[in-house]
């Protein structure tokens, strides 16, 4: 995940507050806390992603 393109959310502020970052890699989308990115990265499965999404909307 190195060499990953990371971008924050369209929702997020500029101000550097609490955001989110993700990433694609093949079959997998990847989370990290934009304040950390050096810390611990989240990958989760594309199709699992995408529910995870739809329940967040619901």
């Amino acid at each position: 995940m190195n060499t990953s393109t990371w971008r924050k959310s369209s929702h997020s502020g500029g101000n550097g507050g609490e955001c989110v970052e993700l990433a694609s890699a093949p079959g997998l989308i990847a989370i990290r806390d934009s304040k950390n990115p050096d810390g611990p990265k989240l990958l989760i499965g594309r199709d699992d992603f995408a529910d995870l999404v739809a329940t967040l909307k619901h």
